[in-house]
């Protein structure tokens, strides 16, 4: 419901006129809706509408009028002693709002309220006096206006009201005072002075007194030419209010510093990051740096409801307020104009949402003025050609989320609910605008616990961001950016949504789109530029956590492609690691080939986490074949870096895949694979549960090598706990089976492997034969893991032979191979070895700086029994320890 007191009386509900009844009726609402919520008594109620004119029986007819009222339009008014109560929101009547908007300055569209006399057709003696006072009213505003209007140059528009409103109020001297002004200012001395003469003629005749002593200044300024008088640079005011709720962003702030030009951008892609904020923020905080004005326009280069503005009709606008009358034709005639009229003034242009570099060039006004563009693009040719300065904008930190909510719902509301609010800021993830939809929505709901809000976010993040309103719709915000690219780059920022990892790199992404990685960097490099990506290192792209889901919901499953490329591309990287270890095919016509050890360490350190992912999403969508290969395929990287924990994760899930299967081989290989890790664990009793399966499972198969494997595993296992005769009897169970299989690598390996354990029992002449054929067969085969370790053994059996120097040589190339195979996870067991030999000859300092190393890799791994126990022979500077080996 709207209420119009400035003109006709008039009553608005959702537009549409509501006949309000006859003139006593209407007189009584608007003697109620001017006292603002006040109490009016009966008597002055009545005296009000009707004056001395009141009829008989005017109480009960007052009453009437008052209950017609209140069931015609619905409104509450209360009587109680102190009289009749009407109380409406203060925008919701046209005065009110008229006062609200001059004490504001906004003075033009304060008086555009105005439709005729006040309260037109209502009559009484109070209502006269009414009308009157609200006249004086609007004369003032309209005086204000004028001196602005003056003040910004614009005398020449001003003239022609200028002239009414002299010849209405003839001894208004202020009248007078703009009148005079606006002519001289146009060039016409004789007119103003003629004014001058004529206002002082009939203030002596009608009131015998002269005119005010500005009057008479003006008069004699305008006589004696003073050049200041003519001189006036109109200074526009178009800054909107800063933000209410403004928190954070001291780094980007202190970065804003003038003069100069400054880009601000966004991180993330998203509207709703906060750029206008901050411009506003930044330009309310330095409004003395800039005593010559501001100009503002908002651009709308991402408005769903109309077309970016086209830079002739902004420079129309800006042209304008800054006192330009005659406006040249033609783009480039009026940026030269712009640029003349800002040269040598110190003048902030903020000019929002732009959706160019083309659209805010020819809106620069040169080197005086600071320039600050928000976009949700990086304008990188702003950058290039016109030396801006690009400040990007992040999401916020947890600590400056939480205080944006402290401010806007209160410090004690947040305090009583601490870990909803963490999960509120959690889901929100930084990102202002979702901060400000959910405390728009809590605010509205003051009575509801923050917890309503948290569960809406866990449940359906997207729609619990949903104001209602375009704006406050983080879809719509989103949609907007999206609306903006290429067919091809808005298919990918969908397929992208569907990735569930935090990063992905470009090849992986060439993958997913089907495109060359030329083809796909460009695509990429137009979503980076829409800040709906971020490459946060090179090669490498995530999104923020909402605009993905934002993505997913725009396409639908991306089928296997990106599956298939990590599918494929490990199974590369385990072969370059692991030659000797076949693998079932797993094709992608993106999979990546690798040079050596080093580059497939590279690519697993790099895409580890991405690997594990995709093999939990290949799990929940059934592609058991992709989990089972994602799964063995990390074994060997797990172990050269120390990652059990991890490890024991991607098996549990490649057994669920090779049961979902029915792979009984592949079960087998989860199984004992598993058992060796929760040996490792210290969880024996699972881990021999796991064995026990593996040899079942095996056993049926009548697959010798793989039964060897098992039997090898049970060896480790053994020898972990401290049997090293039944780690000796699986030994030589295994050496069997490689032998029957007539795998040469694998009997090398276990040539060793036996070996070493006749080495920890003692019995060192069969331990060296053993070894010194396993090397043998390692050089032969070129299997450069398989000598490095089989030279840790000849180092340990070197070393209790009495022979150190030779000890050292076989550990000192030990560690050599291990590095070049990049197996971290062995160069720290070698080395804590080698350490060990270095002390028992006396050469402490070596030793120690080989245990520290040592150290150093145990505490990456996490191994915190090799670390304790180096830990203790550092103290000691002496001592031995043996660390397991797989």
């Amino acid at each position: 419901m709207e209420f119009g007191l400035l003109g006709a009386v008039e009553v608005r509900d959702s537009g549409a006129l509501v006949d309000v009844g006859h003139v006593r009726q209407q007189s009584v609402l608007v003697a109620l809706l001017v006292e603002e919520g006040r109490p009016v008594p009966v008597d002055r109620l009545l005296d009000r509408v009707w004056g001395e004119r009141a009829p008989l029986r005017a109480r009960e007819t007052l009453y009437g009028y008052v209950s017609k009222l209140r069931k015609l339009l619905e409104l509450d008014i209360e009587r109680s002693p102190a009289g009749y109560r009407l109380t409406v929101a203060p925008d919701q009547v046209d005065l009110f709002r008229f006062r609200a908007l001059v004490r504001q300055g906004a003075l033009d569209e304060a008086l555009g309220l105005w439709r005729g006399q006040a309260v037109e057709g209502l009559e009484s003696p109070w209502f006269d006096a009414l009308r009157e006072s609200l006249h004086a009213e609007r004369v003032a505003a309209e005086l204000d206006r004028n001196d602005v209007a003056l003040a910004d140059g614009r005398h020449a528009a001003l003239l022609p009201s200028l002239r009414l409103l002299a010849a209405d109020r003839p001894h208004d001297e202020r009248v007078a005072a703009q009148l005079m002004l606006a002519l001289h200012r146009s060039g016409n001395d004789a007119e103003a002075l003629r004014h001058y003469e004529t206002v002082r003629r009939e203030l002596a005749d009608e009131l015998g007194a002269d005119p005010s002593k500005p009057l008479q200044d003006l008069h004699q300024r305008i006589l004696a030419g003073d050049s200041a008088l003519s001189h006036v640079e109109p200074e526009p005011r178009q800054l909107p209010a800063p933000p209410p709720w403004f928190t954070g962003r001291e780094q980007e702030l202190a970065a804003l510093a003038p003069p100069g030009t400054a880009v601000i951008t966004a991180i993330g892609g998203t509207g709703g990051i906060g750029k206008t904020a901050l411009a506003l923020h930044w330009a309310h905080l330095h409004l003395g740096d800039f005593p010559d004005g501001q100009l503002y326009v908002n651009l709308r280069g991402f408005d769903p409801s109309a077309e970016p503005t086209p830079p002739e009709a902004v420079l129309r606008e800006f042209l304008e307020a800054l006192g330009e009358e005659a406006i040249p034709a033609g783009l480039d005639a009026r940026a030269a104009r712009y640029r003349g009229l800002m040269a040598g003034r110190r003048i902030l242009v903020v000019l929002d949402n732009a959706r160019s570099t083309e659209q805010v060039v020819p809106l620069l006004p040169g080197p005086d003025a600071t320039v600050l563009v928000t976009s949700r693009l990086k304008l990188a040719g702003l950058v290039a050609a016109h030396g801006a300065r690009s400040v990007s904008l992040d999401v916020l930190h947890h600590a400056d989320a939480r205080a944006f909510l402290e401010v806007r719902l209160g410090a004690e509301r947040v305090a009583a609910e601490p870990g909803v609010v963490a999960d509120l800021v959690s889901w929100c993830d930084g990102l202002p605008l979702a901060l400000s939809i959910v405390a728009a929505r809590a605010a509205m709901e003051p009575d509801f616990p923050l917890a309503v809000f948290a569960q809406e976010l866990r449940e359906q993040p997207l729609d619990a961001l949903d104001a209602g309103e375009i704006g406050t719709n983080l879809r719509s915000v989103f949609s907007w950016s999206v609306a903006a690219l290429s067919a091809e780059a808005a298919r990918a920022f969908g397929l992208l949504g569907t990735v569930g990892t935090a990063d992905v790199s470009l090849p992986a992404v060439a993958a997913l789109l089907d495109r060359p990685a030329a083809r796909t960097r460009m695509v990429l490099r137009e979503l980076e530029n829409a800040h709906l990506l971020q490459q946060h290192v090179p090669g490498r792209y995530r999104m923020h956590d909402l605009v993905g889901l934002y993505a997913a919901d725009l396409e639908a499953d991306a089928g296997s492609r990106l599956a298939d490329f990590y599918a494929a591309t490990a199974r590369a990287a385990a072969l370059t690691l692991e030659p000797h270890k076949p693998l079932p095919d797993h094709e992608s016509g993106h999979a990546l080939s690798f040079l050596d050890n080093a580059a497939a360490m590279a690519w697993f350190d790099a895409e580890h986490g991405c690997l594990m992912a995709e093999q939990r999403q290949a799990l929940a969508c059934g592609a058991f074949g992709v989990a089972w290969m994602i799964g063995r395929t990390l074994n060997n990287y797990h172990v050269r870096r120390g990652r059990t924990l991890d490890d024991v994760e991607v098996w549990l899930g490649a057994l669920r895949a090779a049961e979902a299967l029915g792979d009984e081989t592949k079960q087998a290989n989860a199984h004992f694979c598993l058992g060796t890790d929760y040996v490792e664990l210290g969880q024996s009793s699972l881990g021999h549960q796991h064995f026990e399966r593996s040899l079942e499972l095996f056993a049926r198969s009548g697959d010798h090598a793989a039964h060897g494997s098992a039997h090898r595993a049970m060896a480790w296992a053994a020898e972990f706990e401290g049997d090293l005769e039944k780690a000796l009897e699986h030994s030589l169970r295994a050496l069997e089976m490689f032998r029957a299989a007539g795998t040469e690598i694998r009997e090398a390996e276990s040539l060793n492997e036996v070996g070493w354990r006749y080495a920890c029992l003692g019995r060192y002449a069969e331990a060296r034969t053993c070894c010194e054929d396993a090397m043998l067969l390692n050089e032969k085969l070129g299997h450069t893991e398989g000598a490095a370790a089989t030279l840790d053994s000849l180092a340990h059996i070197a070393s209790h032979d009495g022979r150190h120097d030779d000890a050292v040589a076989h550990y000192r190339q030990a560690l050599a191979l291990y590095r070049e195979v990049d197996n971290s996870a062995e160069e720290a067991t070698v080395l804590d070895h080698l350490g060990d030999v270095l002390a028992a000859a006396g050469n402490d300092a070596e030793a120690r700086e080989q245990w520290t190393r040592a150290l150093e890799l145990y505490e990456r791994q996490g191994r915190a029994s090799e670390a304790a126990a180096v830990v203790a022979k550092l103290g000691s500077a002496g001592g031995r320890s043996r660390s397991a080996r797989r």
